[in-house]
């Protein structure tokens, strides 16, 4: 979602007739009781409406926050607003939206098929799949792409439920993060690696310099391995002032998966 400092916002949400389940949202960008939850609550074929007023300007997480809102969460039920501030923010060539999440499934990782919550592995933090924008792969090449010379701002924020991301983007620095989201106040610069809270969000602007595959993680890198991983991909002309060394073999690269 996105909207300027001082919008006054009115947000339906409906519970389709086949859900189960209660819902409804809190916002992190809403002031009053339950970021919005108290007046949302749906039922199965209910629609209610939230009306706000956007005062305080940053990125901000949102979720389903009924009762045991963690389980809702690690059922992948969170995203994102943005609140721009009234002057609106730096122009940039390109945008993206990366969201951090958690599954918590009964069966080891990799096996197929609908998959089992587990519980008491959610009240462990030990999630089977620690993933971006949702699914394995969901940041896989060709989904964010770019050129040498362009301007890029990342919207990341990190659904959680239990671990701390550790943002980092191989092969490039954030010349400028806006810490966990937050607008108006003291910006980071030439930063390697910035901490996004569960519930929380970050705001990371850079210039892209040389071209290749630039690759997100969490840099807790055992996760990796549990699918928190993204690519950049950024084309352009390459400088060997900037960068230069004996590049492997076509060959060779595909065997490392570069």
């Amino acid at each position: 979602l996105r909207v300027r400092e001082g919008d006054t916002v009115e947000l339906t949400l409906e519970n389709d007739k086949t859900s189960l389940h209660h819902h409804n949202i809190d916002l992190h960008a809403v002031t009053g009781p339950g970021g919005g939850a108290v007046v949302t609550d749906v039922a199965p074929d209910e629609t209610k409406m939230l009306t706000f007023k956007a005062l305080n300007p940053g990125l901000f997480v949102y979720h389903c926050a009924h009762t045991n809102p963690a389980q809702h969460m690690a059922h992948g039920m969170y995203g994102m607003i943005l609140v721009e501030p009234k002057e609106g923010l730096p122009k940039v060539d390109k945008e993206f939206y990366v969201m951090q999440g958690e599954f918590y499934t009964a069966s080891k990782m990799g096996v197929k098929g609908l998959q089992v919550f587990d519980a008491q592995q959610m009240l462990d933090g030990q999630p089977q799949y620690i993933v971006l924008n949702g699914k394995l792969g969901g940041v896989g090449p060709g989904k964010m792409n770019a050129e040498v010379g362009q301007r890029i701002r990342v919207f990341f924020g990190n659904g959680g439920v239990n671990m701390v991301s550790s943002f980092h983007m191989i092969g490039e620095i954030f010349d400028t993060v806006y810490p966990e989201g937050s607008m108006g106040g003291a910006m980071l610069k030439n930063v390697q690696t910035t901490v996004v809270p569960a519930g929380g969000a970050t705001i990371a602007e850079l210039g892209l310099e040389y071209p290749g595959n630039s690759i997100l993680v969490d840099h807790a890198l055992a996760r990796i391995d549990r699918g928190a991983w993204g690519v950049l991909t950024i084309t352009g002309t390459s400088s060997k002032e900037i960068y230069d060394g004996e590049f492997p073999s076509p060959e060779m690269t595909a065997k490392m998966g570069h």
